[in-house]
């Protein structure tokens, strides 16, 4: 049986890598997919959503767009003006533009009717600040007990990307990031920079992907070559002629459990340090009493994570197509 789930994204490069991964593995039923303020304006996000879906002929699945700023704070805790590098992330991906449209109910109460409604079977990943899930659990708490899991890409141990002590997700909207993790999920799979700077994807590997010819393998490949040459340009001291797919592999981890490695800890969110503000403090060394919440991958395998991208976005062989 194929795994329902739901994406909640800020597309986004890695974004779109993972929208398309889950749109298109046998394994998975992309139910639909949300949309939050964060890589770039939520209208942005939204359009680069609706292009991504278009280009791979998965039109059918819907999107809502959920809260165009953060649960408290007018704007990130640095102003959207000072803050992202088009390097990495772009306002409009090179795709066709959408001839498909966002649905007119807001992404936080489609999630509440959507999980309600199919409780204990849908699977949430959120791949982008966690304000849409906080303002859900807002308006409606029992959210979390009717979601099957939640697999956050976000926050990090040894490593940042926004400041000393913060990775973007978390840090774009702290407040809502402390809700999410105070809530009473079933369970909590957080996979942080430290799992998903190990599973890099290379240039060599972008030529292997171009070379199956499909929409899917040739957006991929644009996609992640403009994110190799953006991280070369911030982290010249990273993999030469790799980056980091971070979205796409809490998706590869849903279909296959053992691409990352985990530990059951706790994690609360910094909310008000000067420096650390938004900080996943991650309890590894089981420093404090407080209880474990969550799934911490801090490891994460190259290699299943580029051949499941290969093997999705490869042609359909004829068997394929005759069991579709």
């Amino acid at each position: 049986m194929r795994k329902k789930l739901i994406l909640d994204v800020d597309t986004g490069t890695d974004d779109a890598v993972a929208i398309m991964l889950a749109g298109l593995h046998p394994d998975l039923d992309l139910v639909a997919v949300t949309v939050v303020n964060g890589n770039v304006p939520v209208e942005n996000c939204t359009d680069n959503t609706l292009r991504t879906l278009d280009w791979i002929g998965r039109s059918d699945i819907p999107v809502y767009q959920g809260l165009s700023h953060p649960i408290v704070r007018e704007d990130f805790p640095t102003p959207r003006a000072t803050k992202r590098d088009p390097k990495v992330h772009m306002a409009v991906l090179p795709l066709p533009a959408a001839t498909s449209a966002k649905q007119d109910l807001p992404a936080p109460i489609f999630l509440s009717q959507a999980f309600a409604e199919q409780a204990g079977e849908i699977t949430l990943i959120a791949v982008g600040p966690l304000s849409n899930l906080a303002a859900t659990i807002a308006i409606d708490p029992r959210f979390p007990e009717n979601c099957a899991e939640l697999i956050i890409m976000g926050g990090a141990v040894n490593k940042s990307n926004i400041t000393p002590s913060a990775e973007f997700n978390i840090w774009a909207d702290p407040e809502a990031a402390a809700q999410v993790f105070r809530a009473p999920f079933r369970k909590i799979t957080l996979v942080p920079l430290d799992a998903t700077h190990e599973a890099l994807v290379s240039k060599d590997q972008c030529d292997m992907l171009r070379a199956h010819g499909t929409p899917a393998s040739t957006a991929s490949a644009d996609i992640i070559e403009h994110r190799i040459k953006g991280y070369e340009a911030n982290q010249p001291t990273g993999t030469p002629q790799s980056a980091p797919v971070h979205d796409a592999v809490c998706v590869a981890a849903l279909v296959d459990p053992q691409i990352i490695e985990t530990q059951h800890v706790n994690v609360v969110i910094e909310t008000l340090g000067e420096y650390t503000i938004g900080r996943t403090v991650v309890d590894h060394e089981r420093r404090t009493t407080r209880v474990p919440n969550c799934h911490v991958a801090f490891h994460a395998k190259r290699e299943p994570f580029v051949a499941m991208l290969s093997q999705t976005f490869a042609p359909a062989t004829p068997s394929q197509v005759k069991a579709s």
